[in-house]
């Protein structure tokens, strides 16, 4: 029966999927990183609106997760042609990340550890300090946060890191502090910001951003490279 394919063969199976349509098939022959890109955004968001409906069936969200999967297993590919990387290079680096930046749960090896007593204060603490051991040449906790993250989620990031980092982009209380009994009121609070700053022919994106960059530390040459 179909249920006794092991997920290894499956994962082989669909390689040798995505290789034969690379050799055969035009329209998937001639896609690039540069112009996969597009449908990589288009179904992660598809992801994120398949899980905020709620009413989902399991069988949906894994045909939008394999959707997404389908974006690495094609960047893989082009690179694979390429001579650079291959599918298995991918999935073995971020299994060594995750080791590496999991020391709570590993060892150095990939073998678990006898117990797991880290709270999640400590394993943000251990995240960040490998994070800074990886990439000793970043200057600023701000680095590796995309720019073309949308305003609103680049700055919850951004807020994210500065709380942790001792809050220098974090702004001052509001001298009358606006309190949300739930996400839904939030929600109906930023809609009618948004509708109140296009009355004032304000863009809410764009000014969010502007705000973001008079407050992040001013990047350093090797940055702009």
């Amino acid at each position: 029966m179909e249920t006794t394919v092991g997920a290894g063969e499956r994962t082989e199976r669909l390689l040798d999927c995505v290789a034969a349509l690379r050799a055969h098939c035009p329209w998937t022959r001639a896609l690039t990183h540069e112009s996969l890109l597009e449908y990589l955004l288009e179904e992660a968001h598809e992801v994120v609106e398949t899980v905020e409906g709620g009413a989902a069936s399991p069988e949906e969200l894994a045909q939008e997760l394999g959707d997404v999967l389908l974006q690495v297993v094609l960047h893989s590919r082009i690179a694979e042609e390429d001579g650079r990387f291959a599918f298995a290079d991918v999935a073995e680096g971020l299994r060594l990340k995750l080791v590496r930046r999991n020391p709570h749960v590993f060892h150095p090896d990939g073998s678990l550890r006898d117990s797991f007593p880290a709270t999640v204060e400590e394993i943000e603490a251990r995240w960040d300090a490998v994070k800074k051991a990886e990439k000793p040449q970043r200057e600023s906790v701000f680095e590796g946060v995309p720019e073309s993250l949308p305003a609103l989620a680049r700055a919850a990031k951004l807020l994210s890191r500065a709380r942790r980092d001792g809050g220098a982009l974090v702004p001052p209380p509001s001298s009358s502090p606006v309190e949300f009994e739930d996400e839904e009121s939030l929600g109906e609070v930023l809609l009618a910001l948004v509708a109140d700053a296009q009355e004032c022919g304000l863009d809410a994106e764009r000014a969010l951003r502007a705000a973001l960059r008079r407050r992040e530390p001013r990047k350093s040459v090797s940055e702009q490279r």
